[in-house]
């Protein structure tokens, strides 16, 4: 009875609910509880929209004031209050301390248009419309962000074919030792290759959806390079990667590149509120009034804790610094659990951005599953679902994320077994 309401009047293109069959209730911090009380250890923070954990105690503190003193909450792209304090701290802690220098586009409130927005003003800005993207690349779901994802599973749903995008090699996607951007500058240096110059090329430094794929910082550079040599666009999608999931606000800061286009979303409100932003370097901005817009695209209360998370986390570098140490301590964490699976299982990722590549995706499913049923939620992605995606909150206390990969290594463990790990009911933890 108490899922038959979801079973009759929700659609069936429902997932994560699948994968993971509870009703929850509450949540704080890193876990969260299902209806019942049963505790949960979240490693899925919504997909990387919950870098900072479920209802963070200031940023919700400064999001019920503003709501209590009848600010202005839809806004459409009028200016307010809650959006020039948003501008002003993202300037002054983000893009002035690393030297940068963008524009903020405020599009619809989620990645999919975002990216939509990047591809329109790249195409605007070059009159060329082909875009290139990346073997396992995903950007959305929405038609000309879903015509860059290199799985079929996604691009076949639109029910229409996906023009205007051509897919290159991802690095390493041929091994280690082939340069993948040689390959493409002979494509575009050779009249008789077929690819057209693009407008823009649009690339994850992490592929998340993908399975954790890291982009080398040499190869980046080299991509930025050639977006330069030859005038094309750049656009990094930092919508899962970005927001300190590498421990740096962004996620090609090491690399040293620049790029054109910047797409956030996800994390960027804070705690899990609607918003989506382009950084678009100030010479690029040629948008007339209008030509890209959203109704949504005023999400005050987003403005609000966006502005409360980086005012909280990024005013110094105690969480950088903090993401960095555990980074270290989940890669040797996964790659002792990978010793313990029969077959090829592979560390993948840098940060909190982390994978276990296993052999196939059923036994990723299984050991995901089988998490669960222990009180750890831990989703898969890649092409066929084989790889196990680590994306737990940043600030996520140490004991935690231990007792989170202890569940992890004892489902492992009870695969083919019995045994139940002890929960706890949330009337054991302060989640007021």
């Amino acid at each position: 009875m108490e899922k038959m309401i979801f079973e009759n009047y929700e659609s069936k293109v429902q997932s994560y609910s699948r994968k993971f069959p509870a009703v929850f209730a509450k949540a704080i911090g890193a876990t969260v509880f299902d209806e019942k009380g049963r505790r949960y250890i979240d490693f899925l923070a919504g997909a990387g929209s919950l870098n900072y954990g479920h209802n963070d105690r200031y940023i919700k503190g400064k999001l019920i004031d503003y709501l209590l003193d009848d600010n202005i909450c839809h806004s459409l792209d009028l200016h307010t209050v809650a959006k020039r304090e948003f501008l002003d701290t993202f300037n002054t802690l983000i893009l002035k301390p690393r030297n940068l220098a963008y524009v903020c586009q405020f599009t619809g409130p989620t990645g999919t248009n975002a990216v939509e927005a990047a591809f329109k003003l790249a195409r605007k800005i070059t009159g060329r419309s082909n875009i290139i993207s990346f073997t396992n690349g995903f950007h959305g779901v929405t038609l000309g962000a879903l015509s860059a994802a290199g799985n079929s599973f996604y691009r076949k749903a639109a029910g229409v074919s996906a023009n205007n995008v051509t897919f290159m090699p991802f690095d390493g996607y041929f091994g280690k030792e082939i340069d993948t951007l040689s390959m493409l500058e002979k494509l575009l240096q050779d009249k008789g290759s077929g690819l057209d110059l693009p407008a823009a090329i649009i690339v994850e430094t992490i592929q998340g959806e993908g399975g954790v794929n890291v982009a080398s910082d040499k190869w980046l550079r080299s991509l930025d390079q050639l977006c330069k040599t030859y005038g094309i666009v750049l656009i990094v999608d930092d919508i899962q990667a970005g927001c300190g999931r590498t421990g740096n606000f962004f996620s090609f800061e090491s690399a040293g590149i620049i790029p054109d286009i910047i797409t956030l979303s996800k994390s960027l409100s804070g705690m899990g509120l609607p918003m989506s932003v382009v950084l678009i370097k100030p010479e690029l901005d040629v948008w007339a009034p209008g030509e890209h817009n959203g109704t949504f695209r005023g999400n005050n209360p987003a403005f609000v804790t966006a502005k409360a998370a980086i005012d909280h986390y990024w005013a110094d570098d105690n969480l950088s610094r903090a993401v960095h140490q555990k980074s270290s301590l989940l890669k040797s964490r996964i790659e002792s659990i990978a010793s313990k699976i029969d077959g090829d299982c592979k560390q993948r990722g840098r940060g909190m951005m982390q994978g276990l590549a296993c052999p196939s995706g059923e036994i990723a499913h299984h050991i995901s599953r089988e998490a669960f049923k222990h009180g750890l939620i831990l989703e898969t992605s890649g092409a066929r679902g084989q790889v196990l995606k680590f994306l737990m909150p940043l600030n996520i206390p140490l004991e935690l994320l231990h007792e989170g990969l202890d569940i992890l290594e004892y489902s492992i463990d009870q695969l083919g077994g019995e045994g139940v790990y002890p929960t706890s009911t949330y009337q054991d933890a302060d989640i007021n």
